[in-house]
């Protein structure tokens, strides 16, 4: 366990190290803001010693000291205190935001470079908890808790030297009540580690069951009356509440003990109990006596911060470990420089494919060829394979056996460039950026004018709607799109994909949610979008591949039939029989149904 914890802080000042100079800077600051505070008070108290012994001034430590030159030393050693601290602040968040910056820059380079397929099996959840709270709790470590670890270390050991050097007798009291305070917290701290994780689990899976009660709302609302659903979020909600209950039960008289003993009084008190009798010994003088009860509250006051720093630290050290793992999630291999295909023709050979944690292939030994200028469909039941053929082109992901090439180069010794500008993908879910229209559109081609822009649109029928708008290609889309209608949606992205002008195109079935007066414009956009282009298009309406030059039938995994449609459809294969199965899809109504049922009452 304790070369967990060491290996899990050596992670943390691991991804700390690019603002190390801030981190220590803000330290050192803070340190030396709590040494002038202690001198602060160190002079405060010789101001009232010698109020109290009625004299115009006293020797305190080798040095004579009257009012006004006590005074001035606490205006001084106040005011540089809370420069330092103040300073040390500073620095710290510049610090903080600097390392900010830093990590989400390197996880959004290193995310654009992973296999897309690690993104889909994760979650964006999970990722967008790495990528914004990880990363803020260091940002907050960093901004809050350096300068405070460097006041918290700082102020103990320079009191206690204090002590000493104004009466050893009243030092080892004030150890002595700091002794019995760490004794009662490690006493209520030994189990803290499981209790957090505990705690950490229970505050987990209420956030699950709230944001799966939230995005299922619709259907909570048409199947549930939110009975069940709350449920889950009820018995969530309680073991949370039980766990920390029990959290408190096991350490809470412990922990309000060590905090009582570690408040600034019962050190005072028994300091000043300590003094009181030396005083009356005659073995201590009034002026030592009230230096000590003003410095010595600083002890144990400064310890307090170092009991919430542990906190603090591990929510880091546990936040810097999934920054890490997720930084050493393998990259997809890329070249700087590579061949160019100058046609786009396509061949898959013999290439096999398993997703991640699972042990069965995707795809086994599949082999095809698409010539320049086809259109090639991909049918088959769910589950068969056919959109991974289709996602692999694009090379969301990178084939575990055999290889992908267009002209003759493998796709794997492109740049992303290259292929970028090679293949282009039409998703069947949608996305658009909280932007405007002409930028969710430009996203394809930068440095596309506004001419450009508008022809991409007409060409995906979708200009007549855009001008429709109050600010026309300004108008914003809203947030993934959520001001326009799925069809509306799916054009636009069309008109990204015309714009970017690949001479290869995959397409999921654009049609396939489309409602029927987006149908007809989008079958428009999609001839726009295909015309002169290889095409590979996943098929859900076998209607609309009928005519294409080649047909490609998957069944779990392995390309079992290829050719035409009239003579898939002859062969009597499983082709034949999907054929078979969407005309009696296509034949079924709803009135035919409901007139059935008028029969059976009759």
């Amino acid at each position: 366990m304790a070369e967990d914890t060491s290996e899990g802080y050596g992670v943390l000042w691991r991804l700390m190290r690019p603002v190390n100079g801030y981190i220590f800077t803000a330290m050192a600051l803070s340190a030396l803001g709590a040494i002038a505070t202690i001198c602060t008070l160190l002079m405060l108290s010789l101001v009232v010693a010698v109020l109290l012994e009625g004299t115009e001034g006293l020797s305190f430590l080798g040095l004579s000291w009257s009012v006004s030159s006590a005074l001035i030393g606490v205006a001084a050693a106040g005011t540089l205190a809370f420069v330092l601290t103040a300073v040390a602040f500073g620095v710290s968040h510049l610090g903080a935001f600097e390392l900010e910056e830093i990590l989400r820059s390197r996880l959004s380079v290193h995310l654009a470079r992973v296999p897309l397929g690690f993104i889909i099996s994760s979650g964006t959840g999970a990722l967008k908890k790495v990528m914004l709270e990880d990363v803020r709790n260091l940002h907050v470590f960093v901004a809050d808790s350096t300068p405070m670890i460097g006041r918290a270390y700082t102020a103990p050991l320079v009191t206690g030297v204090l002590l000493f050097v104004i009466d050893w007798r009243l030092a080892l009291v004030a150890v002595g009540v700091l002794m019995i305070g760490m004794t009662t917290m490690s006493i209520a701290m030994r189990d803290s580690r499981a209790m957090q994780r505990r705690y950490e689990q229970a505050q987990a899976q209420i956030s699950a069951a709230v944001i799966e009660f939230i995005q299922a709302m619709a259907v909570v609302r048409t199947f549930d009356d939110g009975t069940s659903t709350f449920k889950r979020y009820n018995r969530a909600l309680e073991r949370f509440r039980k766990g920390l209950l029990d959290w408190m039960a096991a350490s809470g008289t412990a922990a309000r003990i060590s905090m009582t003993v570690l408040a600034p009084l019962p050190t005072w008190l028994a300091v000043l109990a300590a003094g009181i009798w030396l005083v009356e010994a005659g073995s201590l003088s009034l002026p030592a006596l009230i230096a000590a009860l003003f410095v010595s509250t600083g002890m144990a006051d400064a310890l307090m911060p170092v009991m919430w720093l542990n906190n603090f630290l591990r929510r880091s050290k546990a936040a810097a470990n999934r920054i890490e793992e997720l930084l050493a999630v393998p990259t997809m291999h890329a070249v700087d420089r590579g061949p160019r295909p100058q046609q786009p023709s396509i061949r898959f050979e013999r290439v096999s494919f398993r997703y991640e944690n699972r042990d069965d292939d995707a795809l086994s030994e599949v082999s095809f060829d698409v010539e320049a200028g086809t259109t090639t469909a991909l049918v088959g039941p769910s589950g068969a394979g056919k959109s991974t053929v289709a996602k692999l082109l694009p090379r969301f992901w990178d084939v575990t056996g055999g290889a992908i090439t267009i002209d003759g180069v493998d796709i794997r010794d492109m740049t992303n460039e290259d292929l970028m500008n090679t293949v282009t993908f039409v998703f069947q879910d949608t996305f658009l950026f909280h932007d405007s229209i002409a930028n969710n559109i430009r996203m394809a081609r930068p440095d596309a004018t506004d001419e450009m822009v508008v022809a991409a649109a007409k060409a995906a029928q979708i200009h007549d709607f855009i001008l429709t708008l109050p600010q026309g290609y300004d108008s914003q889309a809203g947030d993934r799109g959520a001001r326009l209608s799925g069809g509306q949606r799916q054009r636009i992205t069309i008109a990204r994909a015309i714009l970017r002008d690949a001479p290869i195109v995959v397409l999921d079935e654009a049609t396939a949610f489309a409602d029927p007066e987006s149908e007809e414009a989008i079958i428009k956009a999609v001839a726009q979008l295909t015309l002169n282009k290889t095409v590979i298009a996943i098929a859900h309406r076998l209607s609309t591949i009928t005519h294409v030059d080649q047909i490609l039938v998957f069944d779990a995994g392995r390309l079992v039939e290829r050719g035409r449609h009239d003579a898939l459809v002859a062969g009597g294969g499983l082709y034949a029989r999907l054929w078979s199965n969407y005309g009696a899809a296509r034949g079924w109504h709803l009135h035919a149904r409901l007139d059935a049922r008028e029969g059976d009452h009759g």
